[in-house]
Protein backbone atom coordinates (compact mmCIF):
# COMPACT_ATOMS: atom_id res chain seq x y z
CA UNK A 1 0.00 0.00 0.00
CA UNK A 2 2.96 2.34 0.54
CA UNK A 3 4.34 2.12 -2.84
CA UNK A 4 1.10 2.67 -4.52
CA UNK A 5 0.31 5.82 -2.22
CA UNK A 6 3.02 7.34 -3.76
CA UNK A 7 2.66 6.21 -7.14
CA UNK A 8 -0.68 6.94 -7.57
CA UNK A 9 -1.61 9.65 -5.02
CA UNK A 10 -0.52 13.10 -5.84
CA UNK A 11 1.17 14.16 -2.33
CA UNK A 12 1.63 18.08 -0.88
CA UNK A 13 5.13 17.52 0.79
CA UNK A 14 7.95 16.10 0.14
CA UNK A 15 7.76 13.73 3.04
CA UNK A 16 4.34 12.87 4.14
CA UNK A 17 4.19 10.94 7.23
CA UNK A 18 2.97 8.01 5.62
CA UNK A 19 1.04 6.18 8.43
CA UNK A 20 -1.15 3.71 7.16
CA UNK A 21 -4.43 4.05 8.94
CA UNK A 22 -6.42 0.47 10.01
CA UNK A 23 -9.49 2.64 11.76
CA UNK A 24 -10.24 5.28 14.58
CA UNK A 25 -12.45 5.66 17.60
CA UNK A 26 -12.65 8.17 20.34
CA UNK A 27 -9.75 10.05 20.73
CA UNK A 28 -7.45 7.27 19.39
CA UNK A 29 -6.01 6.21 15.51
CA UNK A 30 -5.05 3.07 14.73
CA UNK A 31 -2.29 1.36 11.71
CA UNK A 32 -2.46 -1.17 9.77
CA UNK A 33 -0.23 -2.94 12.79
CA UNK A 34 -3.08 -1.95 15.19
CA UNK A 35 -0.77 0.27 17.02
CA UNK A 36 -2.88 2.98 19.11
CA UNK A 37 -2.03 6.64 18.49
CA UNK A 38 -3.43 9.20 21.23
CA UNK A 39 -4.62 11.89 18.30
CA UNK A 40 -3.86 15.65 19.71
CA UNK A 41 -3.99 17.00 16.26
CA UNK A 42 -8.04 15.99 15.41
CA UNK A 43 -7.89 15.97 11.90
CA UNK A 44 -6.29 19.18 11.85
CA UNK A 45 -9.41 20.52 14.42
CA UNK A 46 -12.32 18.53 11.85
CA UNK A 47 -13.33 16.36 14.25
CA UNK A 48 -14.56 18.09 17.33
CA UNK A 49 -16.40 14.82 18.87
CA UNK A 50 -13.26 12.53 18.24
CA UNK A 51 -13.72 9.72 15.85
CA UNK A 52 -16.39 7.88 15.29
CA UNK A 53 -18.45 9.60 17.37
CA UNK A 54 -21.86 7.54 17.89
CA UNK A 55 -24.65 10.06 17.34
CA UNK A 56 -22.49 11.23 14.25
CA UNK A 57 -22.54 7.78 13.04
CA UNK A 58 -25.76 7.19 13.17
CA UNK A 59 -26.94 10.85 11.56
CA UNK A 60 -24.52 9.82 8.81
CA UNK A 61 -26.34 6.22 8.72
CA UNK A 62 -29.77 7.20 8.64
CA UNK A 63 -29.60 10.11 6.26
CA UNK A 64 -27.89 7.31 3.89
CA UNK A 65 -30.97 5.31 4.29
CA UNK A 66 -33.48 7.84 2.87
CA UNK A 67 -30.88 9.90 0.13
CA UNK A 68 -27.93 10.91 -1.05
CA UNK A 69 -27.57 13.88 -4.00
CA UNK A 70 -30.71 14.95 -5.19
CA UNK A 71 -30.11 18.63 -6.60
CA UNK A 72 -27.80 21.16 -6.78
CA UNK A 73 -27.27 23.52 -3.94
CA UNK A 74 -30.65 25.65 -3.28
CA UNK A 75 -33.24 23.93 -5.65
CA UNK A 76 -34.62 21.38 -3.42
CA UNK A 77 -35.97 21.14 0.38
CA UNK A 78 -33.14 19.10 1.89
CA UNK A 79 -34.19 18.84 5.54
CA UNK A 80 -30.36 18.12 7.17
CA UNK A 81 -29.62 21.47 5.51
CA UNK A 82 -32.37 23.55 6.33
CA UNK A 83 -32.09 22.53 10.34
CA UNK A 84 -28.56 22.55 9.85
CA UNK A 85 -28.72 26.82 8.57
CA UNK A 86 -31.53 26.61 11.25
CA UNK A 87 -29.54 26.36 14.65
CA UNK A 88 -26.91 28.16 13.36
CA UNK A 89 -28.86 30.89 13.56
CA UNK A 90 -30.42 30.46 16.71
CA UNK A 91 -26.99 30.12 18.35
CA UNK A 92 -25.55 33.48 16.41
CA UNK A 93 -26.38 37.03 16.68
CA UNK A 94 -29.39 38.03 14.95
CA UNK A 95 -27.56 39.94 12.58
CA UNK A 96 -26.56 36.65 11.60
CA UNK A 97 -29.53 34.76 10.17
CA UNK A 98 -28.68 32.95 7.07
CA UNK A 99 -26.15 30.61 6.11
CA UNK A 100 -25.30 29.14 2.45
CA UNK A 101 -23.70 25.62 2.62
CA UNK A 102 -20.44 24.60 0.73
CA UNK A 103 -17.79 22.04 0.13
CA UNK A 104 -15.02 23.16 2.58
CA UNK A 105 -13.57 26.00 4.14
CA UNK A 106 -11.76 27.77 1.01
CA UNK A 107 -15.13 27.83 -0.82
CA UNK A 108 -16.75 29.90 1.80
CA UNK A 109 -13.92 32.07 2.20
CA UNK A 110 -14.51 32.72 -2.10
CA UNK A 111 -18.43 33.07 -1.68
CA UNK A 112 -17.84 35.30 1.21
CA UNK A 113 -15.36 37.75 -1.04
CA UNK A 114 -17.74 37.62 -3.60
CA UNK A 115 -20.68 38.75 -1.76
CA UNK A 116 -18.83 41.31 0.04
CA UNK A 117 -17.23 42.74 -3.35
CA UNK A 118 -20.84 42.43 -4.72
CA UNK A 119 -22.78 44.05 -2.08
CA UNK A 120 -20.74 47.18 -1.11
CA UNK A 121 -19.63 47.61 -5.04
CA UNK A 122 -16.00 47.84 -4.09
CA UNK A 123 -12.98 45.87 -5.34
CA UNK A 124 -10.50 46.50 -2.42
CA UNK A 125 -9.89 43.79 -0.05
CA UNK A 126 -7.76 44.12 3.36
CA UNK A 127 -6.44 41.11 4.68
CA UNK A 128 -3.72 40.27 7.78
CA UNK A 129 0.12 39.46 6.94
CA UNK A 130 0.95 35.69 7.99
CA UNK A 131 -3.16 35.11 7.21
CA UNK A 132 -4.17 31.76 5.50
CA UNK A 133 -7.11 31.46 4.81
CA UNK A 134 -7.59 28.70 1.75
CA UNK A 135 -5.73 27.34 -0.88
CA UNK A 136 -7.73 28.31 -4.24
CA UNK A 137 -7.07 31.34 -5.99
CA UNK A 138 -9.20 33.72 -4.32
CA UNK A 139 -8.25 32.89 -1.06
CA UNK A 140 -5.05 32.15 -1.80
CA UNK A 141 -5.00 35.82 -2.73
CA UNK A 142 -5.62 37.18 0.94
CA UNK A 143 -2.83 34.67 2.20
CA UNK A 144 -0.14 36.86 3.65
CA UNK A 145 2.59 35.33 3.09
CA UNK A 146 4.16 35.43 0.07
CA UNK A 147 6.47 32.86 -0.81
CA UNK A 148 3.81 30.62 -0.55
CA UNK A 149 1.68 32.06 -3.49
CA UNK A 150 4.64 33.58 -6.01
CA UNK A 151 4.44 30.66 -7.92
CA UNK A 152 0.72 31.36 -8.52
CA UNK A 153 0.34 34.96 -9.57
CA UNK A 154 -1.54 36.73 -10.82
CA UNK A 155 -3.89 36.13 -8.20
CA UNK A 156 -6.92 38.48 -7.66
CA UNK A 157 -5.78 42.53 -7.48
CA UNK A 158 -6.43 45.26 -4.98
CA UNK A 159 -5.70 42.62 -2.25
CA UNK A 160 -3.69 44.56 0.68
CA UNK A 161 -1.97 43.48 4.05
CA UNK A 162 -2.25 45.05 7.18
CA UNK A 163 -0.44 43.84 10.60
CA UNK A 164 -2.87 41.40 12.81
CA UNK A 165 -2.75 43.59 16.10
CA UNK A 166 -1.81 47.07 14.84
CA UNK A 167 -4.47 49.65 15.18
CA UNK A 168 -2.53 52.30 13.50
CA UNK A 169 -2.65 50.53 10.61
CA UNK A 170 -5.98 50.48 10.48
CA UNK A 171 -6.13 53.55 8.47
CA UNK A 172 -5.29 51.68 5.59
CA UNK A 173 -8.97 50.73 5.57
CA UNK A 174 -11.02 53.42 3.62
CA UNK A 175 -14.08 53.82 1.22
CA UNK A 176 -12.44 52.02 -1.31
CA UNK A 177 -12.60 48.79 0.66
CA UNK A 178 -15.33 46.46 -0.08
CA UNK A 179 -14.21 44.08 3.22
CA UNK A 180 -11.40 43.69 5.79
CA UNK A 181 -10.56 39.46 6.12
CA UNK A 182 -9.43 38.08 9.17
CA UNK A 183 -9.13 35.23 11.47
CA UNK A 184 -10.55 35.62 14.36
CA UNK A 185 -7.18 33.53 15.95
CA UNK A 186 -4.71 33.75 13.60
CA UNK A 187 -3.71 29.94 12.39
CA UNK A 188 -0.80 28.97 10.56
CA UNK A 189 1.04 32.47 11.73
CA UNK A 190 1.25 30.53 15.47
CA UNK A 191 -2.47 30.89 17.27
CA UNK A 192 -2.20 34.82 17.80
CA UNK A 193 -4.59 36.14 19.59
CA UNK A 194 -6.16 39.33 19.21
CA UNK A 195 -5.05 41.53 21.52
CA UNK A 196 -5.66 45.20 23.21
CA UNK A 197 -9.55 45.20 22.31
CA UNK A 198 -7.90 44.99 18.19
CA UNK A 199 -11.45 43.30 16.48
CA UNK A 200 -13.29 46.18 17.71
CA UNK A 201 -11.20 48.40 16.72
CA UNK A 202 -11.59 46.85 13.12
CA UNK A 203 -14.96 46.64 13.43
CA UNK A 204 -15.58 50.45 14.38
CA UNK A 205 -13.48 51.78 11.63
CA UNK A 206 -15.41 49.27 8.93
CA UNK A 207 -18.71 50.58 10.03
CA UNK A 208 -16.95 54.46 10.19
CA UNK A 209 -16.01 53.49 6.23
CA UNK A 210 -18.97 51.48 5.35
CA UNK A 211 -16.62 48.37 4.43
CA UNK A 212 -17.87 44.66 5.45
CA UNK A 213 -15.79 42.83 7.84
CA UNK A 214 -15.06 38.97 7.48
CA UNK A 215 -14.23 36.68 10.10
CA UNK A 216 -12.59 33.81 9.19
CA UNK A 217 -13.68 30.70 12.11
CA UNK A 218 -13.04 28.08 10.39
CA UNK A 219 -10.85 26.98 12.59
CA UNK A 220 -11.52 28.61 16.12
CA UNK A 221 -15.10 27.98 15.47
CA UNK A 222 -17.59 25.10 17.05
CA UNK A 223 -16.20 25.01 20.04
CA UNK A 224 -12.48 25.04 20.46
CA UNK A 225 -11.87 28.22 21.46
CA UNK A 226 -14.51 27.27 24.75
CA UNK A 227 -17.23 29.60 22.41
CA UNK A 228 -19.21 28.44 19.74
CA UNK A 229 -17.38 30.94 17.43
CA UNK A 230 -14.47 32.87 18.73
CA UNK A 231 -15.04 36.10 17.99
CA UNK A 232 -17.71 35.55 20.99
CA UNK A 233 -14.55 36.12 23.40
CA UNK A 234 -13.32 39.78 21.65
CA UNK A 235 -17.10 41.70 21.68
CA UNK A 236 -16.88 41.63 17.87
CA UNK A 237 -19.56 40.32 15.68
CA UNK A 238 -18.72 40.13 11.75
CA UNK A 239 -20.94 41.01 8.35
CA UNK A 240 -19.46 37.53 7.05
CA UNK A 241 -19.00 34.35 9.04
CA UNK A 242 -17.00 31.98 7.59
CA UNK A 243 -16.62 28.60 9.05
CA UNK A 244 -15.75 25.00 7.79
CA UNK A 245 -13.96 21.84 9.40
CA UNK A 246 -15.33 20.90 13.01
CA UNK A 247 -18.59 22.07 11.74
CA UNK A 248 -18.44 18.68 9.16
CA UNK A 249 -17.90 16.47 12.35
CA UNK A 250 -15.22 14.84 10.31
CA UNK A 251 -16.96 15.01 6.84
CA UNK A 252 -15.89 17.96 4.50
CA UNK A 253 -18.13 21.34 5.07
CA UNK A 254 -17.50 24.78 4.13
CA UNK A 255 -20.56 27.81 5.33
CA UNK A 256 -20.79 31.40 5.25
CA UNK A 257 -23.23 33.41 7.06
CA UNK A 258 -24.68 37.01 6.87
CA UNK A 259 -27.82 38.49 7.05
CA UNK A 260 -31.01 37.67 5.20
CA UNK A 261 -30.32 41.36 3.72
CA UNK A 262 -26.65 41.37 2.91
CA UNK A 263 -26.88 37.47 1.73
CA UNK A 264 -30.13 37.92 -0.86
CA UNK A 265 -28.09 39.96 -3.36
CA UNK A 266 -26.32 36.62 -4.35
CA UNK A 267 -30.20 35.68 -5.69
CA UNK A 268 -29.91 38.13 -8.70
CA UNK A 269 -28.17 40.81 -10.81
CA UNK A 270 -26.78 38.21 -11.70
CA UNK A 271 -28.30 35.31 -10.57
CA UNK A 272 -26.81 32.11 -9.61
CA UNK A 273 -24.10 34.68 -7.48
CA UNK A 274 -22.71 31.67 -6.43
CA UNK A 275 -23.35 28.31 -7.10
CA UNK A 276 -22.31 24.35 -6.15
CA UNK A 277 -23.60 21.33 -6.72
CA UNK A 278 -22.44 19.23 -3.86
CA UNK A 279 -22.77 22.29 -1.47
CA UNK A 280 -25.45 21.19 1.80
CA UNK A 281 -25.26 17.58 0.90
CA UNK A 282 -27.58 15.90 2.92
CA UNK A 283 -25.44 13.26 4.33
CA UNK A 284 -22.78 15.88 5.20
CA UNK A 285 -25.69 17.98 6.42
CA UNK A 286 -26.51 15.22 8.86
CA UNK A 287 -23.30 14.54 10.52
CA UNK A 288 -23.02 18.50 11.07
CA UNK A 289 -26.20 18.71 12.54
CA UNK A 290 -25.65 15.91 14.67
CA UNK A 291 -21.72 17.57 15.68
CA UNK A 292 -23.49 21.06 16.19
CA UNK A 293 -26.22 19.72 18.28
CA UNK A 294 -23.83 18.00 20.89
CA UNK A 295 -21.62 20.31 20.96
CA UNK A 296 -24.26 23.18 21.50
CA UNK A 297 -26.36 20.65 24.08
CA UNK A 298 -23.78 19.39 26.19
CA UNK A 299 -20.27 21.19 28.35
CA UNK A 300 -17.95 20.81 26.00
CA UNK A 301 -17.30 24.09 25.55
CA UNK A 302 -16.99 24.53 29.14
CA UNK A 303 -14.64 21.56 29.53
CA UNK A 304 -12.22 23.38 26.92
CA UNK A 305 -11.15 26.14 28.84
CA UNK A 306 -10.65 23.87 32.00
CA UNK A 307 -9.10 21.51 29.65
CA UNK A 308 -6.77 24.22 28.11
CA UNK A 309 -5.75 24.78 31.86
CA UNK A 310 -4.52 21.13 32.48
CA UNK A 311 -2.44 21.73 29.22
CA UNK A 312 -1.05 24.39 30.43
CA UNK A 313 -0.07 22.59 33.79
CA UNK A 314 1.18 20.08 32.66
CA UNK A 315 3.31 21.12 29.78
CA UNK A 316 6.43 23.51 31.40
CA UNK A 317 9.63 22.34 30.18
CA UNK A 318 13.16 24.64 29.30
CA UNK A 319 12.35 24.09 25.75
CA UNK A 320 8.76 24.85 26.09
CA UNK A 321 8.95 28.81 25.46
CA UNK A 322 5.41 29.66 25.25
CA UNK A 323 1.77 28.22 25.09
CA UNK A 324 -0.30 30.25 22.71
CA UNK A 325 -4.28 29.96 21.73
CA UNK A 326 -7.47 29.50 23.45
CA UNK A 327 -9.11 26.60 24.60
CA UNK A 328 -8.22 23.51 22.89
CA UNK A 329 -6.57 25.52 20.04
CA UNK A 330 -3.35 25.57 21.30
CA UNK A 331 0.18 25.89 20.40
CA UNK A 332 3.64 24.68 21.84
CA UNK A 333 6.34 27.22 20.96
CA UNK A 334 9.91 25.60 21.43
CA UNK A 335 13.24 26.96 20.87
CA UNK A 336 13.92 26.16 17.74
CA UNK A 337 12.53 24.43 14.50
CA UNK A 338 14.62 21.64 14.39
CA UNK A 339 13.36 20.70 18.47
CA UNK A 340 9.83 21.23 16.88
CA UNK A 341 10.36 18.81 14.02
CA UNK A 342 11.70 15.87 16.61
CA UNK A 343 8.82 16.79 18.98
CA UNK A 344 6.78 15.61 16.33
CA UNK A 345 8.55 13.05 14.79
CA UNK A 346 9.48 11.30 18.10
CA UNK A 347 6.13 11.43 19.82
CA UNK A 348 4.45 9.63 16.86
CA UNK A 349 6.80 6.67 17.45
CA UNK A 350 5.41 7.02 21.14
CA UNK A 351 1.80 6.89 19.94
CA UNK A 352 1.01 10.28 20.51
CA UNK A 353 -0.34 12.37 17.18
CA UNK A 354 1.22 15.98 16.66
CA UNK A 355 1.51 18.38 13.78
CA UNK A 356 3.16 21.47 12.23
CA UNK A 357 1.61 24.94 12.01
CA UNK A 358 1.99 26.56 8.65
CA UNK A 359 3.82 29.27 8.90
CA UNK A 360 5.20 28.82 12.38
CA UNK A 361 8.43 26.19 12.44
CA UNK A 362 8.94 26.58 16.17
CA UNK A 363 5.28 25.84 16.96
CA UNK A 364 3.70 22.53 17.59
CA UNK A 365 -0.25 22.14 17.47
CA UNK A 366 -2.51 20.96 19.73
CA UNK A 367 -5.78 20.89 18.48
CA UNK A 368 -7.69 17.48 20.19
CA UNK A 369 -10.97 16.42 20.32
CA UNK A 370 -13.14 18.34 22.51
CA UNK A 371 -14.02 14.76 23.86
CA UNK A 372 -10.74 14.06 24.65
CA UNK A 373 -10.46 12.75 28.67
CA UNK A 374 -8.28 14.47 31.35
CA UNK A 375 -6.55 11.56 31.84
CA UNK A 376 -6.20 11.09 28.02
CA UNK A 377 -4.41 14.67 28.02
CA UNK A 378 -2.40 13.58 31.00
CA UNK A 379 -0.67 10.33 29.36
CA UNK A 380 0.12 12.62 26.10
CA UNK A 381 1.42 15.19 27.65
CA UNK A 382 3.49 12.89 29.54
CA UNK A 383 4.96 11.49 26.32
CA UNK A 384 5.84 15.27 25.13
CA UNK A 385 7.65 15.81 28.74
CA UNK A 386 9.51 12.55 28.23
CA UNK A 387 10.29 13.47 24.76
CA UNK A 388 11.86 16.61 25.57
CA UNK A 389 14.05 15.42 28.08
CA UNK A 390 15.56 13.20 25.32
CA UNK A 391 16.49 16.31 23.36
CA UNK A 392 17.48 17.86 26.29
CA UNK A 393 20.04 16.19 27.22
Amino acid sequence: MTSDFFKYQAQTSPHPLAMEISHASGSYIYDTNNKAYLDFVAGVSACPLGHNHPKVINAIKNQLDKHLHVMVYGEYIQKPAVELAKLLANKLPKSLEKTYLTNSGTEAIEGALKLAKRATGRSEIIAAHKAYHGNTMGSMSVMGVEEKKQAYRPLLPNVQFITFNNATELAYITTKTACVILETIQGGAGFIEPQNNYLEKVRKRCDAVGALLILDEIQPGIGRTGKLFGFEHYNCIPDILVTGKGLGGGMPIGAFTASGELMDVLQDTPKLGHITTFGGHPVIAASALATLQEITASNLMDQALEKELLFRKLLIHPLIKEIRGKGLMLAIITASEEITNAIILKCQKEGLILFWLLFEPKAIRITPPLTISNEEITKGCAIIIAVLNTIQK
